[in-house]
């Protein structure tokens, strides 16, 4: 293990431990409107997201450029993204696109 992963991670949690602190505290955070807290714990998911499908659907060339890449990736987050509007089920929408994506990489077409 090197010792800047250690660094790197002690950064990380730097930076991102206010942000979950908030509601440890800030007092009055449970008297927000339903609204705002609906809002708020949604932030978290909605980041995740965008951070895996941006890697599911991009590629950076050798030359620096970044396009779109649509294969197995691509078609795996929207199956579940189709899935989880129609089920309310991200649990379901999950799986699929992991059995999905990991049957097509075992065959060797992926």
């Amino acid at each position: 293990m090197s010792l800047a992963l250690v660094g790197l991670a002690l950064l990380m949690a730097a930076v991102t431990y206010p942000s979950r602190a908030v509601p440890l505290l800030a007092p009055a955070f449970e008297r927000l409107p339903a609204r705002a807290l609906e809002y708020l714990r949604l932030v978290g998911p909605a980041v995740l997201g965008a951070i895996a499908a941006s890697q599911a659907l991009l590629v950076t060339g050798a030359d620096g450029h970044t396009s779109i890449h649509l294969g197995i990736d691509a078609l795996a987050v929207v199956a579940c993204v189709a899935l989880v509007a129609w089920r309310r089920n991200l649990l379901l929408g999950l799986l699929v696109a992991v059995v999905m994506t990991a049957g097509v990489r075992a065959l060797g077409a992926g």
